[in-house]
């Protein structure tokens, strides 16, 4: 969890103001050995030096052979903390693409970045989320890059078919605090077969890694969808909740209900059906979506999120899609300024919407207007809560203008 220096390479070099406080990089080589060359030369050009590089955060194609791919990136960064997971597609500094790996790299002198791999996610509980958070706290404390109160955010990544998230999440908030988080599920290119995340220098299934980022920069955490409320509403009257399959809707089988909702027979329910007729839970004055993974022989359907009997799901419409991201990060930067990046958890069935729709190349340009480098998950995080069909992730400022100080 420490930079990697050369002698002479001090305090007063990382805090070069015109330095880079972080890079990007990406790769379309299906070679593991070669894409991870590339990224590691791309953050070297951009970074200046491989000595301030303090973390690397991933997120690659489920089609890489992964443990060569985790070989490599154990082998190039060495004690520098990697961290990341498999995708159902990527988000580069060039917008949406397939098949490949992006990066980004974090300067020493603007970012602390301190990670713990959770592979027991039945048995997470209260005191081992403490104990973990004081963990990274105290690692990041250890680097002196700013006050941890205030200046630290955390990023989760969990086995998008681990079926934990909601215990896991709603656990490390009440242990982060005031601390925000946001993360996402990794994916396996749509499969629903095997997904990953990567730490300690290999991918890991059936687990998750927590990053704690700590930094003088400016930043805020975001999480939003373009849906909007209906009035129709289907209660949930039967569910198996340790496979989150949905039995039974308003008495009537799920698959049947849903689809009668959703002006389709019951066998043309696909993936494109789930993400054109959302369905969301109300909490206050909130909708947050509980997307279906699919329709099952029993006329049963898996969701993505747990579901509990006696939940009212109401049915969502979509909006413009990409008019409504505009404005939520444009509303952000006018308090920011300029974002130096973007991290986005951004739900495949938003990309699925947006290929059907035909409109790829506006995405992506939108997303290289506004710096975001991420991934497309099976689920996405925040503040504790498991979610679906969002885009969330965290806005990061750029260094005041003249500004080459350090909190201290």
């Amino acid at each position: 969890m420490t930079c990697r220096s050369r002698p002479g390479q001090d305090a007063q070099a990382r805090d070069d103001r015109h330095a880079a406080p972080l890079a990007t990089a990406f790769s379309h080589q299906s070679d593991p050995v070669t894409a991870v060359e590339e990224l590691a030369l791309q953050l070297d050009e951009q970074l200046g030096d491989r000595g301030r590089l303090g973390g690397v955060l991933f997120f690659c194609s489920a089609d890489y052979p992964l443990a060569e791919l985790g070989q490599a990136l154990a082998a190039t960064f060495g004690a520098v903390t990697v961290s990341g997971c498999t995708t159902a597609g990527e988000i580069t500094p060039q917008g949406y693409a397939r098949g490949s790996i992006v990066a980004i790299g974090f300067a020493c002198g603007d970012f602390a970045l301190a990670q713990v791999l959770i592979e027991d996610l039945c048995g997470f509980d209260l005191p081992r989320a403490q104990s973990l958070t004081d963990d990274l706290l105290a690692h990041c404390r250890a680097q002196a890059v700013a006050p941890v109160t205030g200046h630290s955010f955390a990023l989760t990544l969990l086995d998008g078919l681990s079926s934990s998230e909601e215990q896991v999440l709603a656990t490390l908030d009440a242990a982060l605090g005031s601390i925000p988080g946001f993360g996402g599920s990794a994916g396996d290119d749509n499969r629903l077969a095997h997904t990953y995340v990567y730490a300690d220098g290999r991918f890991h299934d059936q687990a998750a890694v927590v990053v704690l980022i700590n930094t003088h920069l400016p930043f805020e955490v975001i999480s939003t969808h373009h849906l909007a409320p209906l009035a129709d509403k289907l209660v949930v009257t039967a569910v198996d909740r340790d496979t989150r399959r949905v039995l039974e809707l308003n008495a009537a089988p799920a698959a049947e209900e849903y689809a009668r909702l959703a002006g389709v027979t019951s066998d043309a329910l696909e993936e494109a059906v789930f993400a054109r007729c959302p369905l969301a839970v109300r909490i206050g004055e909130a909708h947050y979506v509980r997307s279906i993974q699919r329709v099952n022989a029993d006329a049963s359907l898996t969701f993505y999120c747990a579901v509990e009997t006696g939940i009212v799901l109401t049915a969502m419409q979509a909006t413009p899609i990409l008019a409504q991201l505009e404005h939520q990060l444009a509303e952000i930067e006018a308090r920011l300024g300029a974002p130096l990046i973007t991290i986005g958890c951004d739900c495949f069935l938003r990309r699925m919407e947006i290929d059907a729709l035909g409109i790829s190349d506006e995405a992506s340009q939108l997303l290289r207007r506004h710096r975001v480098i991420g991934f497309n998950t099976y689920g996405e995080q925040h503040h504790g809560m498991h979610i679906n069909q969002t885009f969330t992730g965290v806005v990061i400022g750029q260094p005041p203008a003249g500004d080459g100080t350090r909190d201290e």
